[in-house]
């Protein structure tokens, strides 16, 4: 029985069992004082079906517009299966590839029957994600009711302008591609990027039995770092210094075209062309995001995988030096020398280590020996943080700049009676007080009126809710006519000149002089 450790080795997936190039530096201490030591580094490898987008073509080619029937190789002749895109249950569409299955229930998209397709039955699946990607494990294509006979795999290096293969299929290579079948196994180093037409994966075996077409990665990865992927510093030495292998495994489209499907280990059977169709339930790639070696971490931000740049560098790719680092050419990192490689980094004129490390906005830093950080001193044009990275309070960031950008950060500007405080959030939308509106909160709603700050209107002279007639003046105050007073005229005025200082008052002596008159009336009669 083997040993735990070494099952664990042998079924790890590769990005988890390879642990070379994940730090891009360290502070460290020599003779001439502390610095940083800057390496060559690549982000860990992932999952990339969560982030593609998926496109299938030509139009009309995914079933269930309209609905139709189809059956499988088991059942020929039983052809109660349903594809109605209107649906839920009995739809198909292409999100179904890359979707995670729930409850061991398996979805998938499908294609429409050789039924409703002009011959021959071709569909196109196309993957991009907007990011140059290297692969580090085999591309895994799961087929639901049958492998196609006939395929090919193409990537692309320019984001789909244009296509170049990548691996044929078919169960006759050369009746259908005019090439002799091969093995990835069979390769050597002298032709490890050779585009190859295999056999293996095409020939009937049953629906239920062998539902994968793999693009052997792990294989040709052997070739220099053994059969168990253990000397991987063979590969990455390899890499520089074979023309075109790091290319081969880069890319940033993938498009698997559908030529043939399954035919149930026969002819084609025109009598029943409702069995033939494609249905693909899973589509796995797992890769890197290319940074060229000047990034240890690629994330998903604004719609797009993008690098996290070290080494002074910066764009999708860290592909270019920053603004304020230029004093020689980019240069991609190296894997080599064995076992940090080289950085490359970029450089700025005179740069000294707090130029390098606070993004120009610092010309000094300072060492916390237990902590073992660095810190930039004096962040100017309003920055702040460790390395100058953030905004002071009462600035945000602004977005068109980079880091190094003596505009990186832009004042708030938010109005000091309108708003709550200084600080706004990161698009520079102040915190309002009540009544006050606008970015800088310096306009008024509805029902309010400026007067060093929003105050909710007194009066209105639409609604006229100024009592006794009074007039609304500038919607601030109530003008009250002769006689009464309060904020809307509603109290009247009790003075030398007033007597009846107010409605209860007069409401009550009326009320006596009333019963007065009554009581005199009443003793006339007597």
């Amino acid at each position: 029985m083997l040993p735990l450790f070494v099952l664990l080795i042998h079924y790890l997936p590769l990005p988890l069992a390879l642990g070379h190039y994940d730090i891009c530096k360290s502070w460290v201490t020599s003779d001439d004082g502390p610095s940083w030591e800057y390496y060559a580094c690549q982000p860990k490898s992932m999952v990339m079906k969560e982030y593609a987008i998926i496109k299938v073509d030509p139009p009309g080619i995914t079933c269930g517009d309209p609905s139709e029937y189809f059956c499988t190789h088991e059942n020929p002749y039983l052809c109660s299966d349903e594809c109605d895109a209107s649906t839920p249950d009995l739809a198909h569409p292409s999100s179904h590839m890359v979707d995670k299955d729930e409850e061991g229930l398996a979805t998938y998209w499908q294609s429409v029957t050789w039924k409703r397709y002009p011959e021959p039955l071709v569909a196109n699946i196309t993957m991009s994600w907007n990011k140059t990607i290297e692969l580090t494990d085999d591309i895994v294509v799961t087929f639901e009711y049958g492998r196609p006979t006939v395929m090919m795999l193409e990537k692309s290096l320019d984001y789909g302008r244009s296509w170049h293969p990548y691996q044929y299929y078919a169960d006759d290579c050369i009746e259908a591609f005019g090439m002799t079948p091969k093995k990835v196994v069979n390769l050597i180093a002298s032709n490890i990027t050779r585009v190859l037409c295999t056999e293996e994966y095409s020939r009937w075996a049953g629906s239920k039995k062998e539902k994968n077409v793999l693009f052997e990665v792990r294989e040709r990865f052997a070739i220099f770092a053994g059969p168990d992927l253990r000397k991987m510093e063979n590969l990455y030495t390899r890499m520089e210094s074979t023309k075109g292998l790091k290319d081969f495994f880069t890319l940033t489209n993938l498009r698997l075209r559908l030529l043939r499907p399954a035919l149930g280990g026969t002819y084609v059977q025109r009598d029943n062309l409702r069995k033939y169709f494609y249905a693909i339930s899973n589509i796995e790639v797992t890769a890197r995001c290319k940074c060229n070696l000047h990034a240890n971490a690629c994330n998903f931000r604004d719609g797009a995988l993008q690098c996290e740049c070290e080494h002074n560098t910066t764009g999708q790719d860290c592909g270019r030096c920053k603004k304020s680092f230029r004093n020689r050419s980019w240069r991609s990192g190296s894997y080599t020398p064995i076992p940090h490689g080289s950085p490359n980094a970029c450089a700025a004129s005179g740069s000294a280590l707090g130029n390098c490390e606070c993004y120009g906005h610092s010309s000094r830093c300072s060492f916390i020996d237990f902590l073992n950080v660095v810190t930039c001193v004096s962040c100017k044009h309003n920055t702040r943080g460790q390395h100058c990275q953030h905004c002071r309070l009462g600035f945000y960031r602004n977005v068109s700049a980079e880091l190094d950008d003596e505009n990186v950060c832009i004042q708030c500007n938010c109005n000091q009676h309108g708003s709550e405080h200084e600080r706004c959030n990161e698009t520079g939308d102040c915190v309002c007080r009540p009544g006050a509106t606008g970015t800088k909160c310096d306009e008024c709603l509805l029902g309010y009126h400026w007067r060093q700050g929003c105050h909710s209107n007194v009066c209105d002279d639409e609604l006229l809710i100024c009592q006794n007639g009074g007039t609304c003046h500038q919607g601030q105050r109530c003008i009250c006519s002769s006689g009464f007073k309060g904020s809307l005229c509603q109290d009247a005025k009790c003075d030398s000149t007033h007597r009846n200082c107010d409605s209860a008052s007069s409401t009550m002596v009326m009320s006596i002089l009333l019963l007065v008159c009554t009581l005199l009336l009443s003793l006339e009669g007597i």
